[in-house]
């Protein structure tokens, strides 16, 4: 029996929202009313928010009961040269500094780039400056976790496996698991049966441990691929994944935390309707 609880929510906001109060205070409350009570803040042009807003959203989570993590700037690249990486670093600690004075105890990020070259070589830049990242959030007493994405093409760093080297590597480091980049990134349809997603479950519980299944923190949405991986993400209605395999597997290996959809626009009624296949699904095993 699956006794983890799962909270279901948005990443960013649904087309549904009234326009007032608007913003991330009227988001959080729009999904609360719903039933939904995660949602992940998108900051991923750039992090531009002052304390006064993100105390405002703090509140407003704190009072509807909403878990929040923030997804970071696309332009941050673990594997940038010398160069360009500082403005990565300072896009990614930016994220986490306001985010958690926004109330967010999560931060998730795109990975970066192979470059062409082999994961192994490019693990070997990426993990020390992860782990420097996170002796700095400690040092400033900051205690969010950092979520490098898995990524739906196979030119990108974010692998399942490059995810777990680096959150085995430095600790304060978990995946975000974002199950239609996963089934993607083939470019072959695959990764979507029960069986293959048990294999994905296993792996991550083997290298991270039973705890950690219970706060996994995971995207759901469809997706359109071609042989080269991920090309824009589609309503899960409209695409061939298959959501009853992915919430099986999450029952059997007894998974808990957070599923975002990021379905276009109307990521709060796919949500809703997950959330409702989820408790079925819980309720078939009691």
């Amino acid at each position: 029996m699956n006794t983890a609880q799962f909270r279901f929510g948005s990443v960013g906001t649904p087309e549904s929202t009234p326009k007032t109060p608007g913003g991330s205070v009227g988001t959080i409350r729009h999904l609360a009313a719903q039933g939904l009570h995660a949602l992940e803040l998108g900051w991923v042009r750039s992090v531009r928010v002052s304390t006064k807003t993100c105390a405002a959203i703090k509140a407003a989570a704190e009072e509807s009961d909403v878990m929040l993590s923030i997804h970071a700037p696309y332009y941050i690249n673990l594997h940038a040269d010398a160069e360009e990486w500082p403005k990565s670093r300072k896009r990614l600690m930016d994220a986490a500094h306001f985010g958690h004075l926004a109330g967010a105890t999560d931060i998730v990020f795109h990975p970066g780039s192979y470059f062409g070259k082999e994961p192994e070589a490019a693990l070997t830049v990426v993990i020390p400056r992860l782990r420097e990242c996170m002796a700095g959030l400690r040092e400033q007493h900051n205690p969010v976790r950092l979520r490098p994405e898995t990524m739906g093409k196979a030119t990108l760093l974010g692998s399942l496996e490059d995810s777990l080297r680096m959150s085995e590597a430095a600790p304060g480091v978990e995946p975000c698991l974002d199950f239609a980049h996963l089934h993607a990134r083939g470019g072959d349809g695959s990764m979507n049966t029960y069986a293959e997603w048990c294999d994905v479950l296993k792996a991550y519980q083997d290298a991270l441990g039973a705890p950690a299944m219970q706060r996994l923190h995971c995207h759901l949405s469809g997706i359109e691929y071609t042989s080269r991986g991920e090309k824009n993400h589609l309503l899960l209605v409209e695409s061939d994944f298959d959501v009853t395999a992915l919430l099986e597997a999450l029952n059997h290996y007894n998974c808990g935390g957070r599923i975002l959809c990021e379905s276009p626009g109307i990521m709060d009624i796919e949500a809703l309707a997950v959330k409702q296949q989820w408790l079925t699904i819980q309720g078939d095993q009691h």
